[in-house]
């Protein structure tokens, strides 16, 4: 087929292709399509000349409008923080009872608190702070350091087996992989231990495990199990378990051991802003108290 032919019913000239009985025809583009993207092109050139688009070596071409996100978000931070130091200077110096008992401030601060717990603890505290395998509940009242203000931010402010110089260590043996303890020892401590928070158990597993307790748990726990804040230690009469208080779980914790982790936050919060996460999450104990 020569490519001088035409199709004898749109009169436009073929390519000289043929599929299966199908004349490919050699048409124009259309104008419209020209149009567009003649025009497109004429956008792209305006839109170099006003925007910020073309990368130099050190800098960019910045446009005759001049526009500049980064400077427009700065100046929003900036708005932001003017618009929050009152209230923050506020809650910089006043008790965190007072700050509690104030339902105005309280509005203003959980807006702050939110995000901040959003941003940096909700990944493994969860997004209502109530925990999970292997990570505390922040809102069941059963603290390591001490739920009071001052303990939760300095908590934040060296984390728990962290980088920083000063931060809080907890390590729990692992009585069972280290050969401390054989298994049928610690099953009966477990057992022991959950008795401690009201599961029934025989009077001799009790007898039995409250020895072992005695002789390799209370130094941490303390004599009664009631746990030991000063050295991150939980209390083990309470029915909260960061790792489980099942059979499995328990067996597991005391064969393997613990060691829990949280980073530093000082550099990353400032002092203000522990406050307000501590703050905040007395409050949200408090709620789900009542």
């Amino acid at each position: 087929m020569s490519v001088k032919d035409r199709d004898p019913l749109t009169g436009h000239q073929t390519t000289g292709h043929e599929w299966n009985g199908i004349t490919e025809l050699n048409t124009r583009v259309p104008r419209a399509v020209w149009f567009f993207i003649i025009l497109t092109h004429i956008w792209a050139l305006v839109m170099w000349v006003l925007l910020p688009s073309w990368p130099l070596v050190t800098t960019y071409t910045k446009g005759i409008l001049g526009l500049d996100q980064r400077v427009e978000v700065e100046e929003k931070i900036i708005a932001a923080n003017m618009g929050r130091s009152a209230w923050a200077d506020r809650i910089a110096v006043l008790p965190a009872s007072e700050i509690l008992g104030d339902p105005a401030m309280m509005t203003q601060l959980n807006g702050t608190a939110h995000q901040l717990f959003g941003d940096n603890c909700a990944g493994c505290h969860g997004r209502l702070a109530d925990g999970g395998p292997g990570f505390p509940s922040l809102v069941d009242g059963a603290w390591l350091w001490g739920g009071d203000t001052e303990s939760i931010m300095e908590t934040l402010r060296v984390g728990i087996n962290a980088t920083h110089p000063d931060t809080r260590w907890a390590q729990m043996l692992a009585f069972g992989r280290d050969g401390i303890l054989p298994r049928e020892d610690i099953r009966t401590v477990v057992d022991y231990v959950q008795s401690l928070s009201g599961e029934v158990a025989q009077a001799d597993t009790i007898a039995a495990g409250s020895e072992i307790f005695a002789d390799n748990c209370a130094s941490c726990h303390g004599d009664s199990g009631a746990g030991n804040t000063d050295v991150g230690a939980p209390d083990l009469t309470d029915d909260f378990w960061i790792y489980g208080g099942d059979d499995e779980s328990m067996f597991t914790t005391i064969w393997e051991g613990r060691q829990g982790w949280m980073p530093a936050w000082e550099g990353r919060m400032t002092e203000t802003e522990r406050k307000v996460l501590a703050v905040y999450l007395q409050g949200l104990g408090q709620e789900v108290a009542q």
